[in-house]
Formats: structure tokens, sequence, C-alpha cells
């Protein structure tokens, strides 16, 4: 996949001003902190010093703890779904097309396990309209997915592809769990093949 097709997961950021390199190092540090002790177990203090700022200081980028955790789920949501249409748009070939979005997803599920630790635990915690937002942005991605998936193999009826597409993020987004005593370019290679074979051996 050519990374130049998709935004950086280093720049997802959200609703709200442009992302800066602090505001985005206290998203990173906050997404790894909830990830390990939760969002009622994390403090603002807490995330202040792992981002190397004060407490009161996050109050600068983010208007409270649970409009941190709602940018932090609606922006990665959001570079989810763009990097998936972005992808679709640039890959007309179908099996070029599942390829690419596997990639691309394996890459995210790599570099920010925390998120999906994060995203599995903690959505109940946003606010119902951003919650609702996230809800919707997923299944906007989704239904990428099951796009490229039923362009791909033989005919599926809607079910099935729902079902293969679910499956498929099971198996990628088991990184927090699967891929944390493996190098990345081994877990990268692992799940992509098994992703790939269990697409293909799905009808």
């Amino acid at each position: 996949m050519e990374q130049s097709s998709v935004p950086t997961i280093d720049s997802w950021s959200g609703p709200g001003p442009a992302p800066t390199r602090r505001r985005n190092q206290i998203l990173v540090e906050a997404a790894r902190l909830f990830a390990r002790h939760g969002f009622h177990g994390t403090s603002i203090d807490g995330i202040g010093a792992a981002a190397g700022v004060s407490g009161p200081a996050i109050y600068r980028h983010f208007p409270s703890k649970e409009g941190l955790l709602t940018e932090m789920l609606v922006g990665i949501s959001e570079y989810l779904l763009e990097g998936g249409r972005r992808l679709a748009a640039r890959h007309p070939a179908p099996a070029d097309r599942l390829a690419a979005l596997v990639a691309f997803h394996v890459d995210f599920a790599l570099e920010r396990p925390e998120l999906i630790s994060v995203q599995d635990r903690d959505l109940t915690n946003l606010p119902d309209d951003a919650r609702r937002r996230v809800r919707a942005l997923q299944r906007a991605y989704v239904e990428v997915w099951e796009d490229a998936i039923a362009r791909a193999g033989t005919p599926r009826t809607p079910e099935e592809v729902r079902v293969a597409a679910h499956a498929a993020f099971g198996l990628m987004n088991s990184t927090p769990r699967s891929a944390v005593h493996a190098p990345p370019e081994t877990a990268a290679r692992v799940l992509t093949s098994m992703v790939v074979a269990a697409l293909e051996r799905a009808d």
C-alpha cells in the first residue's frame, strides 16, 4: 500500500482545533493510560505527567477528560473511514482493494493497539451524541469492507459478507493480546496472511 494514499496514523485527531504536536502527544499518552487503567482509573494529572505537562495544562487543549476521550474515539474512527474510502477509490481492482484495506487496518492495529482496548472498554463513557457518531462512523467503515469483500469473492449473501467482515476485524483487532510478544513485522505478516486466507476460504 502506498502510504501517501491515506492519512498517517500520527495525524489523527478528531472534532475540534487542528492537531498540534502537543495535542497529539496528549492523545497518545491518554490512550495508553486508558488502555492500561481504564477511563475512570486514569486522572488528568496522570495524563499530564505522561505527556510532560501539568494536569491543568490539559484543559488548554481539551475541555474535559470526557472531551479528550471523545476526540480520541471519534478521531480514530474518522481516520479509519477516510483511509478506507481513499483506498477503495484508489484501487478499483477487487483483489487489490481488499489487499490494501487489510494492510491499512493491520498497520493501524499494530501501531495503536491501545486504541482498540479503549474502544472496546470505554465507548460507553462517551456522551450519547459522541457515541452515536462513533457508531455511525464504524458502520460506514464496515460498509467499505463489505463492499470490497463482496467484489473480491464469489457471490455471497449480504449476511455472509457481513460475517466475513466482522471475522476479519476480529483477527486484526486481536493485537492487544496476540501481537504483544512478537516483532511488528512478524505480527503483520501472520495477521495479514491469516485474514487474506480466511476471506478467500469463507465461501
